[in-house]
């Protein structure tokens, strides 16, 4: 047995000893009182009750509902009890392309910029679920690990912008199996990896880590950033400059939807476009915590159970009897 708040059991001997003391002076001031105007001779013909009840009752009644409250207070605990605790919730992984392309300005003022948007937005919107973000260009990048905390994910993106990377270049194999790495070896978490690009790939692995991808039963939400109308590519660092090609012509970068939706339906996933600046996550926030059920992680909790119930009780009835009770005990009336 222990209390959940043992500095108030001082107070449980302290406050029912002065609520004794107090009840019995003002018993003993108005018997005081009471003699002072009828003498002992007269006092129970002039009593319209009987005589008076023991003096200690009051005092004991009024002690016996202050330690009661003062115990409840203190909360009692004994006997111990066993629980099973679960979080429910899902383990995400944000892939966000971070290559050159994604400063196009098709979807104003840049993919990049609404690709952090949407990450924020998410993350915001989830609270609960374990995230983890990666930068896909080049080799790909883990910046966050799985965490809970999603202000890590804030603090992170306010750093990143495209070719920030040591290895530039559009290559998203790379980056997703880097994500793969990330989850748990735990069969009991539902894990999903969330990829925000243009669609743009250099490479040609990604059939292969599609098949990793369903191996390892993480599910591909895609949201593709762009236009069909596409955009030129400004060079960093160099203002009104655009990237050109080997003939000395603007390079244009436009969206590949069929490399995301593929990846997705491949995984059993969704595609989303993000076509202009005001697109929505709330359908991409909606398929992810129709997901939400599945349990993550179980905890075995002994406590022992509360039993402020009973000091409680003893105070009500306590209470109650010294209220209810007359100070004078009954009296058979006199025949006539």
């Amino acid at each position: 047995m222990n209390f959940a708040a043992p500095q108030l059991l001082p107070l449980a001997v302290l406050l029912p000893a002065l609520a004794a003391a107090a009840a019995a002076w003002m018993l003993a001031r108005r018997a005081r009182a009471e003699s002072a105007w009828v003498g002992r001779a007269l006092e129970g013909r002039l009593r319209a009750g009987g005589p008076p009840r023991a003096r200690w009752v009051t005092p004991l009644l009024a002690a016996l509902a202050l330690a009661g409250v003062t115990l409840g207070l203190a909360r009692p605990r004994w006997g111990e009890s066993t629980e099973t605790v679960e979080r429910r919730g899902l383990d995400i992984v944000f892939v966000v392309d971070t290559s050159l392309s994604m400063n196009a300005a098709d979807v104003a003022p840049s993919r990049f910029w609404l690709a952090q948007s949407l990450v924020r937005r998410l993350v915001a919107s989830l609270p609960g679920h374990r995230v983890g973000l990666v930068a896909a260009e080049g080799e790909g990048e883990v910046l966050t690990p799985l965490t809970v905390d999603g202000a890590v994910v804030d603090l992170v993106l306010d750093g990143l912008a495209p070719g920030t990377l040591p290895v530039p270049g559009t290559h998203l194999a790379p980056s997703l199996e880097r994500a793969i790495q990330l989850f748990p070896e735990s069969n009991e978490s539902h894990r999903l990896l969330v990829l925000l690009s243009d669609g743009e790939d250099h490479g040609d692995d990604l059939d292969r880590v599609a098949k990793a991808l369903v191996e390892a039963k993480v599910e591909v939400l895609a949201i593709g950033i762009g236009s069909d109308k596409g955009a030129p590519l400004p060079l960093p660092g160099a203002s009104g400059q655009f990237k050109r090609d080997r003939r000395g012509e603007v390079v244009v970068s436009r969206l590949h939807a069929e490399t995301l939706r593929s990846l997705a339906e491949a995984t059993g996933g969704g595609y989303f476009e993000a076509s202009t600046p005001t697109f929505d996550p709330a359908p991409v926030a909606l398929r992810i915590t129709a997901l939400g059920g599945r349990k993550i992680e179980s905890t075995t909790v002994n406590s022992l159970e509360e039993r402020y119930q009973w000091p409680l009780a003893l105070a009500t009835v306590a209470l109650v009897l010294a209220l209810v009770l007359s100070p004078y005990r009954w009296r058979r009336p006199e025949a006539a």
